[in-house]
């Protein structure tokens, strides 16, 4: 009757299965100094864009004094805060979409079969992580990603 040590009801197969098939992309590093009196101290800043391509997305911000150090952070932060986007016939949106964050606005339409993902950088990494194939986007305002 008892169980073997390190198993509680087949949770951790089950949560490994879901890591294995995400797919992650970095979609920028930014690069901080920090001027002191023996020179400069440099810093990195990385943003990264996890999904199942099944229609689950997360976005991550890490920072740390080395590149791998900071995309591990970020990866870890996008998996802890991953969403489900509905996606129409696993393809593409519902419906057009609007979006505004200070100076930065995003326009999101549904296209039709075949289509593929037209968008710029850091919007077509947010788009294709999750599985969506067919969108149309436009970012405007802000370059910012």
């Amino acid at each position: 009757m008892a169980r073997e040590r390190g198993e509680r009801g087949g949770r951790r197969n089950r949560n490994e299965e879901e890591q294995s098939d995400i797919v992650d992309k970095l979609v920028a590093i930014n690069r901080v100094a920090k001027v002191v009196k023996g020179g400069k101290n440099f810093g990195f800043a990385a943003l990264v864009v996890v999904g199942d391509q099944k229609g689950r997305v997360g976005f991550g911000h890490g920072k740390a004094r080395e590149v791998p150090e900071a995309i591990r952070k970020a990866t870890d932060e996008a998996k802890k805060k991953m969403i489900r986007v509905p996606l129409r016939e696993g393809r593409t949106l519902h419906h057009d979409g609007r979006g505004r964050w200070g100076a930065g606005k995003v326009v999101l339409r549904a296209a039709p079969a075949g289509t593929g993902v037209i968008a710029g950088g850091p919007m077509r990494a947010v788009l294709e992580v999750p599985g969506v194939q067919d969108v149309v986007a436009k970012s405007l305002g802000s370059s910012n990603p």
